[in-house]
């Protein structure tokens, strides 16, 4: 008896148990979801300078999270210097990086050319608010600043071309 008493008081702890992490989940799932406004941020850019995600209200935002050490970001670097050279004056690419020193993307800036704007997020505090789990992961925010498409992995600039003019009010030249 006290067995049985004890087995059902178990199953009723653990049942408890998954009940809440359940609910804990749902009440603590803040990340952004494409269709919702993009989060705001203010990270530091490659000279110095405070850069706000709402500062670029009105343009269209290619926003791409990448490591320096990460292969597939390294496979993509020449794609999105490709859209930076054709592109950039009609849609903004920012590329933040994910909790690196500033000399360690200096040196992936130079080895690949790339004239986009590079932000350091030092402690990798945009991953959460944009649900990041790896990189690379690229959002397309609309003028307005929703997001409207969200992927993961890297990217051609085909891919990116077509996925901003799904998006974008005008599509680029």
């Amino acid at each position: 008896m006290v067995r049985k008493l004890i087995r059902i008081t178990t199953l009723i702890l653990i049942l408890a148990g998954f009940a809440y992490a359940a609910i804990s989940l749902g009440k603590n799932s803040t990340a952004a979801e494409v269709g919702d406004p993009a989060p705001d941020f203010t990270l530091e850019d490659m000279d110095g300078n405070m850069i706000s995600l709402s500062d670029y209200r009105g343009t269209f935002v290619v926003l791409n999270f990448f490591a320096s050490w990460c292969p597939p970001c390294r496979e993509e670097a020449p794609e999105l210097q490709v859209f930076e050279e054709q592109h950039g004056d009609q849609a903004k690419l920012l590329i933040l990086d994910r909790a690196e020193p500033k000399v360690n993307v200096q040196e992936f800036i130079d080895e690949f050319n790339s004239t986009s704007t590079y932000l350091l997020d030092y402690n990798d505090s945009m991953a959460k608010p944009y649900g990041v789990r790896g990189q690379p992961e690229t959002f397309f925010i609309d003028e307005e600043g929703i997001i409207r498409y969200h992927h993961i992995g890297p990217m051609t600039t085909e891919f990116m071309v077509d996925t901003v003019n799904m998006y974008r009010k005008t599509p680029l030249k």
